[in-house]
């Protein structure tokens, strides 16, 4: 059990610090991606060494399994995080007979999460919800008034929300700044 612990305290540190909050800069998931990581692993670990009937262990992922994340909005790459954060204290909880293998496991994992995340893979295309004060019926004239409002080319745009009576829409748009179509950064 101290060499799961010792590769799990590593494992979300260098998950949590070292990739997320260096890319994110969010200390509220920082903590919490740290508080559940090392609550997985304190479970599982309990239940591994207490026999425990299984009925139990599904109730207890159950019940985390519902604990919804309603403080804030976050993203599905902030999602991807929590994961990654369940699944390092799974590992290294039940780490105890296989301690090389969880070890290759949470390499295996802090890899994917750097390389999936790494600014210069996807970064050059941005997302914002945005709120304009006027609807326009046209599509193309949508995309003209976003892409000048937003100095930037628009790839994707969605209306999700129209307000007649306060003349307002709202749009989900993907788009690329000219400095990122021309690869600065």
């Amino acid at each position: 059990m101290t060499a799961g612990l010792v590769m799990d305290l590593a494992s979300i540190v260098a998950l949590a610090y070292g990739l997320y909050y260096r890319r994110h800069h969010r200390r509220d998931l920082l903590f919490a991606y740290v508080a559940l990581n090392v609550g997985i692993f304190a479970v599982v670990s309990l239940l591994l060494v207490q026999r425990v009937d299984v009925a139990v262990g599904f109730g207890l992922f159950g019940v985390l399994s519902i604990i919804r994340l309603r403080s804030s909005e976050i993203t599905q790459q902030e999602i991807a995080y929590y994961f990654i954060a369940i699944v390092l204290g799974l590992v290294n909880g039940i780490a105890g007979a296989w301690p090389l293998t969880a070890l290759l496991l949470d390499a295996v994992l802090l890899a994917v999460m750097y390389v999936a995340d790494h600014p210069s893979l996807l970064g050059r295309t941005r997302h914002q919800v945005i709120t304009l004060d006027v609807v326009h019926s046209d599509p193309d004239l949508l995309r003209v008034d976003l892409e000048s409002r937003l100095r930037a080319h628009v790839l994707h745009c969605v209306v999700t929300q129209i307000d007649y009576v306060r003349d307002t829409t709202v749009v989900d748009v993907r788009f690329v700044t000219p400095a990122q179509r021309a690869g600065v950064r």
